[in-house]
């Protein structure tokens, strides 16, 4: 943690903040266009995160992604399917597309108030189940002590116990950090080994921000350019309309260039988000997810 705390400053400087989101408010308007938001829609992970999801409801989703390009040809299908562990299996018998990946939260996900050894078999079990991807929160009330290192360490046990091809997403909670915080947290997260930071759960308030995309973007560019590797970006929670999911590609965009522009370093949204993102695509009102 040391050298975490030499290598960066972690500071957070608001009013370049603001000044960076007045800029990216004024590209906003200029991205508005359909090739963006065939950008956006093949970056959504089409989720569902609720305590009455049944086994039929998960194979509704991996159907809906299956027959997408028969409804919707030469448009992109979602980025992935992003549901817990326990729809997974069947997910990874009922799903066709090829491009769409399997994201399952884990880790004692949303409150992550569990043991580590539990937070491990759960996310080591979803990846043998068939998720290519696991999102997991941090654990706010270490961090929230100050126990830096218990964060790091956890996320790195974590990370080093699944399959080198799984992906892990980790969840700053932004809505519950100061922006110093959002920013000590992505280092954390990103020295530790995530494949992705992504801002929020979707079940606290306030979820993204803006202001916090900024911060996580900033700090992704400079462990770029000191570390030399590219970690993806997610901005989840209250992302349901298209000029929303917009946005948040002008803050990457204006950040880290076009070359995070991709599923593989930017993911966003929910179902409702697909629907507001397809409607603006065809010209019509959409409720195929």
């Amino acid at each position: 943690m040391k050298t975490l705390f030499e290598s960066y400053s972690m500071d957070v400087d608001t009013a370049e903040v603001s000044k960076v989101l007045a800029i990216v408010n004024k590209e906003v308007g200029l991205l508005r266009s359909a090739e963006v938001y065939r950008q956006c829609l093949a970056s959504v992970d089409y989720t569902t995160l609720n305590a009455t999801d049944t086994i039929e409801r998960g194979r509704q989703f991996a159907h809906k992604v299956n027959n997408f390009p028969a409804h919707y040809p030469g448009i992109p299908n979602v980025a992935a399917i992003c549901v817990y562990p326990a729809l997974v299996p069947d997910i990874y018998l009922a799903l066709r597309a090829p491009s769409v990946k399997i994201a399952a939260v884990g880790a004692g996900f949303p409150a992550s108030q569990t043991f580590l050894p539990v937070k491990i078999l759960e996310c080591q079990e979803a990846v043998t189940a068939g998720a290519d991807e696991i999102d997991i929160v941090i654990s706010l009330r270490r961090f929230l002590s100050e126990d830096y290192r218990f964060v790091f360490d956890e996320i790195r046990k974590i990370k080093g116990a699944l399959d080198e091809e799984a992906h892990l997403k980790v969840i700053l909670e932004t809505g519950a950090l100061s922006p110093t915080q959002v920013r000590l947290a992505s280092f954390i997260s990103m020295a530790a080994g995530a494949d992705f930071i992504k801002t929020s759960t979707g079940k606290m308030e306030p979820a993204a921000t803006p202001e916090a995309a900024i911060v996580m973007c900033q700090a992704i560019k400079e462990f770029y350019e000191k570390i030399g590797r590219r970690v993806g970006f997610k901005p989840a929670g209250g992302v349901v309309a298209a000029d929303d999911a917009v946005l948040y590609y002008a803050i990457v965009k204006h950040i880290l260039g076009d070359e995070w522009l991709t599923p593989d370093y930017f993911r966003i949204g929910a179902s409702r988000l697909a629907n507001s993102l397809l409607s603006k695509i065809t010209g019509k009102e959409e409720k195929y997810f």
